[in-house]
């Protein structure tokens, strides 16, 4: 005999659900959209009344796939919708390609008509090329953080998992979208309501918009040297304007004989090295995800020369800057 189901007794009922849109748009991903949706539908089983509903759409109103190769039938095109929906677009790979005109126009349209809207994993992209995020604070996925900084300076990126900020909300991807929902079921309804979602997605860990998308480089590389971890934040943090090895050590009390060994004790390379690494890696960022041109993007990567870019990146990624965004570019349009 199966358990009985617990519920969750609401102080106040709604008159009628809050309705969610979902736009998908081509490739997104799947999790950040069933993750949300799943929190939708086991806050209305946990209140075991319908608290909310949601419909699919889509640019054209017919099938959308995503990432993972999975069709999914929409409900409708892009219409006008009810001034109390809360519009959230789902993004994922080549975002910037399924950001059409047509979308950006009705989100334009939505949005003077005074509806929420967010952005799923890269569709915050989406919500800033239709200039809905100007002045505001938003997230991304942590992939695409570089190239967002340099399209859209306007907008206040963090590196929060998600962020609520008026009525615009973006989200990092993936299992973001379950902190999201809860905070939203929260907020509408309880603590109790949420913490029940949260227990029925074997959810233990609820995060919050404080908690950051990636563990910071020094944690993520297991080192534990305060010093270190210094210098390798204020690397990441002078990407377009390199400091010298001799400045970095300077600034944190050590010698640069003492940094060379840190670095080849801790990470096997020298300080130079691990540093050229990072700035090649914001370089293959910005050439896949944007259309800066090369010279930009090297200026971007502290390269006072493109000559000097494309021999360290040839180096190090065995093609020439030009030759791999010509590829990606193949690739996408396979």
């Amino acid at each position: 005999m199966l358990p009985t189901r617990q519920t969750v007794e609401l102080d106040q009922v709604p008159d009628k659900p809050r309705r969610f849109v979902f736009a998908l748009l081509p490739d997104f991903t799947m999790l950040c959209f069933a993750a949300a949706v799943e929190s939708l539908r086991i806050a209305n089983r946990m209140a075991n009344r319908k608290l909310y509903d949601w419909v699919i759409v889509g640019e054209g109103g017919d099938e959308v796939t995503c990432s993972a190769g999975v069709s999914f039938r929409v409900d409708s095109d892009l219409t006008e919708l009810n001034r109390d929906d809360v519009i959230l677009i789902c993004g994922g790979i080549d975002v910037q390609t399924g950001t059409t005109k047509r979308v950006i126009n009705w989100l334009r349209r939505e949005a003077r008509r005074g509806l929420s809207i967010g952005g799923l994993c890269t569709a915050a992209y989406t919500l800033a090329t239709a200039g809905l995020l100007d002045g505001k604070r938003a997230t991304i996925h942590w992939e695409n953080q570089d190239s967002f900084t340099e399209e859209f300076p306007e907008v206040e990126l963090t590196k929060s998992i998600f962020v609520v900020h008026g009525n615009r909300i973006t989200t990092a991807g993936g299992t973001a979208s379950v902190d999201l929902m809860l905070k939203i079921i929260a907020d509408d309804h309880g603590e109790e309501l949420a913490g029940a979602v949260a227990d029925q997605l074997i959810y233990n860990s609820i995060r919050t918009d404080q908690d950051t998308q990636r563990l910071s480089v020094p944690t993520r590389i297991g080192v534990r040297h305060p010093k270190l971890s210094k210098v390798i934040q204020m690397m990441e943090q002078n990407i377009e304007e390199p400091i010298s090895p001799s400045v970095l050590a300077q600034q944190v009390g050590m010698s640069t004989r003492q940094l060379e060994r840190l670095f080849r004790r801790y990470l096997n390379r020298s300080p130079k090295r691990y540093y050229m690494e990072l700035r090649l890696q914001k370089a293959r960022n910005l050439l896949m995800q944007t259309d800066m041109s090369v010279i930009n993007v090297a200026l971007a990567c502290g390269f006072a020369s493109p000559s000097h870019f494309s021999k360290c990146y040839r180096a190090h990624y065995e093609t020439t800057p030009y030759r791999e965004r010509g590829a990606h570019a193949s690739r996408l349009s396979v």
